[in-house]
């Protein structure tokens, strides 16, 4: 078996991600991760979120590396699910979505639809969860983040870290709000929306 993959920021920005999911996913239910990654996420917070059905999803390519991640002690993410975000949904509804670190890797038009499908299949009163670098009155938070944004652009015009203002356009569009916007390490942020 190939070695899995490792993400350091993932290692890094777990404990204080489980912390914001504990304030707002309390009750129990579905969550749905989109773009789950190598799986460390979907590995360790389903084992601490207990009363969540996890459901892990990405790309059909990145499927073998989260399972390898799943095979851990403390798991109890339900086996991942290929998600094409300009295609075919895994079937909801959820209570909640998670997403880390996606919004600046995806095309804008790409996010535009991540958020009007993934509110489609969110309950009534489900939350949307985002994690990740943003941009506020569009100026950058920090220099590693105008860095990260130049490097992200270097690789793909199409990538780049998205502008909180914007982001918050296209959940209202789907009539949910922010409900919490939480300062997260190495300046990233968890926001929150959904319905008040």
């Amino acid at each position: 078996m190939t070695e899995r993959p490792y993400s350091q920021a993932a290692e890094n920005n777990k404990a204080p991600i489980l912390s914001v999911l504990q304030q707002h996913c309390q009750a129990p239910g579905a969550l749905l991760e989109i773009g789950a990654g190598t799986g460390q996420h979907a590995a360790w917070l389903s084992g601490r979120l207990p009363h969540l059905h996890w459901q892990p999803s990405d790309v059909a390519a990145n499927l073998p590396h989260i399972r390898q991640w799943l095979s851990d002690p403390g798991s109890q993410a339900l086996p991942p699910v290929e998600l094409d975000v300009a295609a075919q949904w895994p079937a909801g509804p959820f209570d909640y979505l998670f997403t880390a670190n996606t919004f600046h890797i995806m095309a804008a038009p790409l996010v535009e639809t991540c958020i009007r499908e993934g509110c489609r299949q969110l309950t009534g009163q489900g939350k949307f969860l985002v994690y990740g670098p943003f941009n506020y009155d569009g100026q950058y938070t920090s220099d590693s983040n105008r860095q990260f944004d130049q490097w992200l652009k270097e690789m793909d015009d199409n990538r780049g870290i998205r502008d909180h203002e914007w982001v918050v356009e296209q959940f209202v569009r789907q009539h949910r709000q922010l409900l919490a916007d939480h300062e997260m390490p190495a300046n990233n942020r968890l926001l929150v929306f959904g319905r008040d």
